[in-house]
């Protein structure tokens, strides 16, 4: 009898919990849509993914505003080779990433002073 109870009790507990934890997560989820969070949130994870800022990339080839387009390639060279033997795909990934990031930089200048 008394096993009996304390199962019912047990299970009735939890029922209550699992509500409380819905009815919590719904709240949450309302808070997040009214304050705008959750779309700034997708947003920046979006394009946190695809853009690599200038700083970023001239801090990972190691190179400064005043670098030419061949001092870059020659560092980028330099990382992506030694990646190649001891490094990993994401580093050189990140390298290629900045180098391409720069590229679009300094390509068009190049090409009006041409």
């Amino acid at each position: 009898m008394a096993a009996r109870l304390l199962a019912n009790l047990i299970i009735m507990g939890s029922g209550i919990m699992a509500r409380a934890f819905v009815q919590a997560y719904r709240q949450a989820l309302a808070n997040a849509s009214k304050n705008g969070v959750a779309q700034e949130a997708v947003q920046n994870i979006r394009r946190g993914s695809k853009m690599m800022t200038e700083a970023e990339a001239r801090q990972i080839l190691g190179v400064t505003e005043n670098a030419t387009w061949e001092e870059i390639l020659q560092k980028y060279d330099n990382l992506f080779e030694r990646n190649a033997k001891n490094g990993t795909f994401y580093l050189q990934s990140k390298v290629h990433r900045a180098k391409e990031c720069l590229e679009t930089i300094h390509q068009p200048k190049e090409q009006s002073t041409s």
